[in-house]
């Protein structure tokens, strides 16, 4: 892996894991179309550290509120904030449980089968569109939804499948607030995300003495500073625009990925 394509896959990465349109998506057929060749299990490593840089962004920007949670956790009480932490760790069951026990068939879908990431990208554009449609309310996440929730984040970790796309419209479908729904997606990933870098480096799978380090160092920081920006700027859109917008934008995507696949 170059350099230069390292950075522009972190480009992407931080880009669009903000947005409903499938960041692991965008970077299997960034990998396709700069030609990377790397097994699946290198290819899933680099997918790894650039979601470790987004996890980090996402903690900046939402540094104020994990402080209220941390604190509000110390108090030792059935708070608001004790009730979030536990609605956040219901909704990383699913997930947990498909890394532990179908990690090796999950690894498979990361070896730039670009038709499929097209297939996948056109089943987020129908979810966006339907949850488009939902009323809007005020409602918070239950714990009920929490869980629901979750599954959809577990099915997610197909690329192609948006995760933010995927919880934030699922929330939205149980008739969550949309600015609570994209505030709990964002945050909901986080644990996940450390807890895999965590499982790897104790498992002995991040191999620091690669010869790609330099470049998944490059694509690590591309991907953190391209977060950074784009955290602050998707989170207003999330919030202002409507969801039909993503819904095309993934529905043209994932035609082009197709025609891609069957034509290269």
């Amino acid at each position: 892996m170059e350099t230069l394509d390292a950075i522009i896959l972190g480009i992407i990465q931080g880009l669009t894991e903000f947005l409903p349109v499938s960041s692991s998506g965008h970077l299997e057929l960034g990998k396709a179309i700069l030609g990377d060749n790397s097994v699946p299990e290198e290819s899933l490593l680099f997918t790894v550290v650039l979601h470790f840089a987004t996890a980090l962004s996402t903690i900046v920007i939402f540094r104020k509120d994990i402080l209220e949670i941390l604190r509000g956790l110390f108090q030792f009480k059935w708070n608001e904030e004790t009730q979030f932490s536990l609605k956040i760790i219901i909704s990383m069951l699913p997930a947990v449980f498909i890394g532990l026990f179908f990690e090796e068939q999950l690894e498979s879908f990361f070896g730039g089968n670009v038709r499929f990431v097209g297939f996948m990208l056109i089943i987020t554009a129908v979810l966006l569109y339907f949850a488009d449609k939902a009323k809007d309310t005020d409602k918070k996440v239950t714990f009920k939804n929490a869980l629901i929730v979750g599954v959809s984040q577990a099915i997610a970790m197909l690329p192609g499948i948006s995760r933010s796309g995927a919880t934030i419209s699922t929330s939205v479908l149980l008739g969550v607030d949309k600015t609570k729904a994209a505030r709990f997606s964002f945050l909901m990933v986080v644990p996940l995300i450390f807890g895999k870098i965590a499982k790897d480096l104790v498992g002995g799978e991040l191999n620091f003495n690669s010869d790609h380090n330099v470049a998944m160092g490059a694509g690590f920081i591309a991907a953190f500073v391209a977060g950074l920006v784009a955290c602050t700027w998707m989170i207003q859109l999330v919030k202002k625009s409507k969801l039909s917008y993503f819904s095309i934008y993934c529905l043209v995507v994932g035609i082009i990925a197709i025609a891609y696949g069957y034509l290269a």
